[in-house]
């Protein structure tokens, strides 16, 4: 018998049933962890079936999920190192500064809220790394997650095209009367007509469609047990749908950021030059003709987002210069921000920069070692992959990075829903990079 059970543990059937959890986890946080981790407290259990298919799930049920997942991780994991050391190590020890920066916290509670969620986006990290990796096919993992993003797509669809609005009058009519406390975020989440699907807010919507666009439509392209028509087809209704839910986000750095990510996908397609240089112009002219046909009206009244960001930035820096080392606590900025804030600016519980925040509520270690693992991960295998070209690791690699870069204005590291996954696939892309195996795969 126990010679079986280490069969199974070396065959294809430990793998692939750790590939098909992890993909369902992080599909289920992509439908129901799409709140900011600061604002936990104002999750309600499901008490009906409507809850339980409408709303939002508490973090808790995510954990404990995560724990059979990361116990079969652990047992099948490949415990072999492709990339630089140091590289694996930077994640721990930005997670270890997290605690180190607690002890000098200004809420405890909230604090102790945020270490849990970080040290399950440092779990993922390392079980993409070293137990993702087992299988060569990975349609059990892609399965539950790209799953997941079809669905938040016809969510967000469903939104533009009426559901919104009878949202908005189903939460006003039965739901509202009944809560104690509202979070004001929400208030003003359902008082607009920009979609956000299963996420908090819509430019969290925009940061799933940079994270996962660019693989879900290279991954049903490369998908050959369709006929070539019928992989068209859905390409083009995905990519379609996607588009479509990011203008009617209203998020505009999304927009721009995914017009960067075209162009950089773009240059990497074997066209000739001119042609190439033909679509860039087109892409450029039509992505700029869009963003300022749909956001003239906006510019035209100041702008307010991008003032209240530099005031978000400016109290930041300021909590920086008197904590430099240890800072405020993870995720207190907020608390913080109500002290010091001007009187004319919106009131935050983010920095609206991840970065930042990192240096604001951990100190400038923090900053540092965040900063420098995305970064370098980013680098390191971008210089593999020009050596090896793979179109589903460049897809993945594009979907990172258009994810950290939106970190420069929002706070997708607050959100579980994607954040976990950005830290699975990063993990899962450095070793995939340095395997032997990839560079085997021919060129696009």
């Amino acid at each position: 018998m126990k010679k079986n059970s280490w069969r199974w543990r070396d065959g294809e059937a430990a793998p692939r049933t750790f590939a098909a959890l992890f993909g369902a986890l992080l599909g289920l946080a992509l439908l129901k962890f799409g709140n900011p981790i600061i604002l936990e407290k104002f999750v309600t259990p499901p008490t009906n079936f409507y809850d339980w298919m409408i709303s939002p799930w508490s973090l808790a049920i995510g954990y404990w999920l995560l724990v059979p997942v990361a116990i079969i991780g652990f047992f099948i994991a490949r415990w072999k190192i492709n990339a630089p050391k140091w590289l694996l190590a930077l994640p721990a020890i930005w997670l270890g500064w997290q605690f180190v920066s607690a002890t000098a916290t200004v809420d405890a509670s909230l604090t102790r809220t945020v270490l849990v969620h970080f040290t399950t986006c440092v779990v993922c990290f390392y079980l993409g790394y070293f137990s993702l990796n087992r299988l060569k096919e990975h349609r059990p993992f892609w399965l539950g997650v790209l799953g997941a993003f079809i669905v938040v797509l016809a969510v967000g669809l469903r939104q533009h095209f009426g559901g919104l609005a009878e949202s908005r009058e189903y939460f006003l009519t039965y739901i509202y009367p009944q809560l104690k406390n509202v979070a004001p975020d929400f208030q003003k989440k359902m008082a607009s007509d920009r979609i956000f699907s299963t996420l908090f807010y819509p430019n969290n919507l925009a940061g799933i469609l940079l994270l996962l666009l660019p693989t879900t439509l290279v991954i049903f392209w490369k998908n050959e047990d369709w006929p070539t028509a019928v992989r068209r087809t859905i390409v083009g209704i995905t990519g379609v749908a996607a588009l479509g839910c990011l203008f009617w986000s209203g998020s505009k750095g999304g927009w721009l950021l995914m017009l960067v990510l075209g162009l950089i996908a773009l240059l990497q397609l074997p066209f000739q030059k001119k042609i190439k240089f033909a679509l860039l112009a087109a892409m450029l002219i039509l992505g700029l003709a869009g963003f300022v046909l749909k956001y003239s009206a906006y510019f035209e009244k100041g702008a307010t987002s991008v003032g209240a960001r530099f005031d978000y930035w400016r109290a930041a820096v300021e909590t920086v210069e008197a904590n430099p080392v240890l800072g405020s606590g993870p995720g207190t900025f907020g608390i913080v921000y109500a002290k010091i804030k001007r009187p004319e600016s919106e009131m935050s519980r983010m920095t609206h920069n991840d970065y930042l925040e990192q240096a604001s509520d951990s100190g400038l270690p923090g900053f540092v070692v965040y900063f420098s693992f995305f970064g370098w991960a980013l680098i390191w295998s971008w210089r593999k992959l020009a050596a090896n070209p793979n179109p589903r690791l460049f897809a993945v690699w594009l979907g990172l990075l258009g994810w950290s870069l939106q970190e420069l204005f929002e706070f997708g590291l607050y959100i579980p829903a994607t954040a976990w996954i950005a830290f699975a696939l990063l993990g899962w892309l450095l070793n995939r990079v340095g395997n032997e195996f990839d560079k085997k795969i021919p060129a696009r």
